[in-house]
């Protein structure tokens, strides 16, 4: 019987793949709730323990020990428990065995659900403890199902969920998938841990990266920053701690090899591998590769950043749909406003004329007036003696005015035509003009009409049919 007992636990183990310790304390605790429905032992603190090699079972009743018990299922006498235990003392708790004789059927029948139960907590504690660990990695399963509001991934011993907020949209999901998922949370529930994953996450593309580049594994190679839109594009930032050694040429790898790795694990999504550099314009003027940057001008209080750019560059430089300019931004924490090289000389143009035109504005703004120009001139004091005097008298002249001379009678106008000589009236040479009768010559007179033909206005003769002769002759 005791050696069968071992054996069910042995195959309880291997089925859940539990360690023997865990089963061993699980089916403790499920006979302790059994041995409690029985009601001589309710009010009992009863504890069960299970010989590992032997497979014995022994239940033990907790009590303390008085000089004069009052119940007996909580108190023992002292005289009783120093049969027990020599040195037992008042007030002292002790375990006193009261293990039935038939304990292991009672147990293997009345605790079974029990056993089942805990077995089943126990499956999830363990379940817990293992993902709890592991957030933020990188996991493998496999698409179990596809829900309407969410996918189940298996993970093996446990299930995870993908919401359709941590989902690509470019991305086809179907029954059977091996996908690499990235971590994000695992919460304790009733019902087990419950486990979240994300393929959007923008850390699930710096996990691959680790995986798939040794030198940012051992720390040749720091990942500075990462700017992701899933499915789409996304941008790395990479600096190198050894010197002599390029970061993006080893992210890149032979011929892209590591590069075609990570993009082919995430569907085909664009990645853009830059070199980081503490001097912010030269940051971002590698950030917004591949397009070709001619000037960076930052402002340091806005965290604004201002780059000209060729004139056939502007649409590279902003990408599609602002794509690039965006993640851009977002990989340095600058704000970018792009300019075409030739919209940055017309506002460079504008400026330089606006500076000319203020010194003048400035002149004329300080240019005294009138009335300020009087008021520096000194004034004179006149005393009452020289106003008391008369004015002198001044002798003017008077002026002379001269009429110019009228003629009595006023010059006659002639015309060009009285001046001018008459012409002299010309010939009418415009007579009417009237066709011409045409008239044929004496020998072309009594010939048929069909005999002639006109070329280009000169008269060519056609000679006479046979029948023409013929009328002749008659």
């Amino acid at each position: 019987m005791k050696s069968d007992f071992l054996i069910a636990i042995t195959q309880l183990s291997a089925e859940k793949n539990l360690p023997k310790e865990v089963v061993f304390q699980a089916v403790e605790a499920a006979l302790v709730s059994a041995y409690k429905k029985d009601k001589s032992r309710a009010n009992q603190e009863i504890s069960v323990k299970i010989h590992p090699n032997t497979g014995e079972v022994k239940v033990y009743a907790s009590k303390t020990v008085v000089q004069e018990p009052a119940d007996a299922d909580r108190e023992v006498s002292l005289s009783k428990a120093q049969k027990l235990k020599s040195d037992a003392q008042l007030g002292e708790a002790i375990e006193l065995e009261i293990t039935p004789r038939n304990a292991g059927r009672i147990a293997a029948q009345t605790a079974k659900q029990v056993v089942l139960q805990r077995l089943r907590e126990a499956e999830r504690d363990i379940a817990f403890e293992e993902y709890v660990d592991k957030e933020g990695e990188i996991i493998s399963g496999v698409v179990q199902r596809i829900e309407p509001r969410q996918i189940i991934i298996e993970l093996g011993k446990s299930e995870a969920i993908l919401a359709p907020a941590e989902q690509v949209r470019t991305e086809r999901y179907r029954v059977g998938q091996r996908l690499k998922l990235y971590l994000l949370e695992v919460r304790r529930t009733n019902k087990g841990p419950q486990i979240a994953v994300s393929r959007s996450h923008s850390n699930l593309l710096w996990r691959l990266f680790e995986l798939e580049v040794p030198e940012i594994h051992n720390g040749t190679v720091e990942l500075k920053s990462i700017a992701r839109e899933a499915g789409y594009r996304s941008k790395v930032a990479v600096a190198a701690r050894q010197d002599g050694l390029d970061p993006v040429g080893s992210c890149v790898g032979l011929r892209g090899v590591r590069i075609q790795n990570i993009v082919n694990e995430l569907s085909g999504e664009r990645i853009d591998v830059v070199q980081w550099h503490p001097d912010p314009p030269v940051y971002i003027a590698n950030a917004l590769s591949p397009a070709q940057v001619i000037s960076v001008k930052i402002n340091n209080e806005e965290m604004m950043a201002t780059v000209v750019v060729p004139d056939r560059q502007l649409s590279l430089a902003i990408g599609r749909e602002g794509q690039n300019v965006r993640l851009a931004a977002k990989l340095t924490g600058w704000k970018i406003d792009i300019k075409s090289a030739s919209a940055a000389e017309e506002e460079k143009a504008k400026e330089e004329e606006a500076a000319a035109e203020k010194p003048m504005a400035l002149v004329e703004e300080a240019a005294p007036t009138a009335s300020e120009e009087f008021a520096e001139l000194p004034t004179l004091e006149i005393s009452e003696q020289e106003q008391a005097k008369p004015a002198p008298l001044v002798e003017v002249e008077t002026p002379v005015f001269f009429e110019p001379e009228i003629p009595s009678e006023r010059a006659q106008i002639r015309f060009a035509e009285e001046v001018l000589a008459p012409k002299a009236a010309k010939p009418d040479t415009k007579a009417k003009k009237g066709k011409k009768k045409k008239v044929l010559p004496v020998e072309d007179r009594e010939k048929p009409k069909a005999t002639l033909k006109r070329k280009k206005g000169r008269r060519s003769e056609i000679p006479p049919l046979e029948e023409d002769y013929e009328e002749y002759d008659h």
